[in-house]
């Protein structure tokens, strides 16, 4: 248990943090474009099959739902969402779930996944929306690239993510509310593909995501990576059978970032332990001299040790990645 002074510490740390976050929320909302508006999805229920057949139809349907958006998008003026989804909606693409209203929310397939053997699922952090979804995109298909054949690689975007300047950056509450779906939606997958192996790679706030969902994720793996916390004090407070992993680049400014969690009145304040010190429990990969979003950089020790872990095997050194 922490001593005293180093709780007080702690809790005026995180008391700052969420006085400057209150402070900003107004100036970063200011900024940031009014919400677009978007129309309602085709209602397509669980995912029964992973049959080609099944999957090409889904993807088709949610194709015809982002061009809906788009044009909806550009009758309000937004050029810059219009052209995000139009380049979202080519006949390449590849999405399980959609729904352009409000940030957005998306499940991407990148690779085949009627074959995969091997499926990672990518829980991204805070300001990814549909408005900054190409650094996910682009990550899940860099790592794609690296794992190679029967694999897939599925960008879930399945939450509405905090902003980096607000108070719920510092709460598990957006956290707690994404759990259930991405249960929901794991189970799924494993129902369909239940001799694939399945891994959660979990970024930035995304960790408190998984964190949060750990209990009935059923994932082989549970990667936190650029993480602030995972909503827990320890691996074993996560009650997850998953190996968890946890890795941080040299240069991230995460590692800054006051770990520990307060319990105030009608507020939880902070994101828990750091996952990559001993306390935690994790089994700690190298992650390279990246920083926070540099974590699926094509080249990266990060992108080779996550598709190893992903891959069933084990992560290696700087010195020892051309073994």
């Amino acid at each position: 248990m922490a001593s005293r002074p180093r709780r007080r510490r702690l809790l005026r740390t995180l008391l700052a943090v969420l006085v400057v976050s209150s402070v900003a929320v107004p100036v970063a909302g200011a900024a940031r474009p009014a919400a677009v508006p978007a129309p309602v999805p085709v209602p397509l229920g669980p995912l029964r099959d992973a049959a080609p057949r099944t999957l090409a139809e889904r993807y088709a349907v949610n194709r015809d739902g982002i061009r809906a958006a788009a044009r909806m998008a550009a009758r309000h003026g937004d050029r810059a969402r219009a052209a995000a989804l139009r380049a979202m909606a080519a006949p390449a693409r590849q999405f399980l779930a959609f729904d352009g209203r409000g940030g957005g929310r998306t499940a991407e397939v990148f690779g085949d996944l009627s074959r995969a053997q091997r499926i990672a699922v990518i829980v991204p952090g805070s300001d990814t929306s549909l408005d900054r979804y190409g650094r996910l995109g682009d990550g899940a298909a860099a790592l794609r690239r690296e794992l190679g054949g029967r694999s897939a690689v599925i960008a879930w975007l399945g939450y509405a993510t905090p902003g980096t300047l607000s108070a719920e950056v510092v709460s598990p509450d957006l956290a707690a509310a994404a759990a259930p779906p991405l249960r929901r939606f794991v189970q799924e997958l494993r129902a369909v593909r239940g001799a694939a192996r399945i891994v959660a790679l979990c970024h930035s706030y995304g960790s408190v995501v998984c964190g949060r969902a750990a209990a009935g994720l059923a994932v082989d793996d549970l990667v936190l990576y650029g993480s602030p916390g995972a909503g827990a004090d320890s691996v074993a407070a996560l009650r997850t059978r998953a190996r968890v992993w946890a890795g941080r680049g040299a240069d991230d400014w995460i590692a800054q970032v006051p770990h520990g969690q307060l319990e105030l009145p009608f507020v939880t304040v902070g994101l828990g332990t750091d996952p990559v010190t001993p306390e935690f429990g994790a089994r700690v990969f190298a992650a390279g001299g990246g920083g926070h979003s540099d974590y699926l950089r094509p080249g990266s020790l990060s992108l080779a040790n996550l598709a190893r872990i992903v891959a069933g095997r084990a992560p290696v050194e700087e010195a020892h990645r051309a073994a």
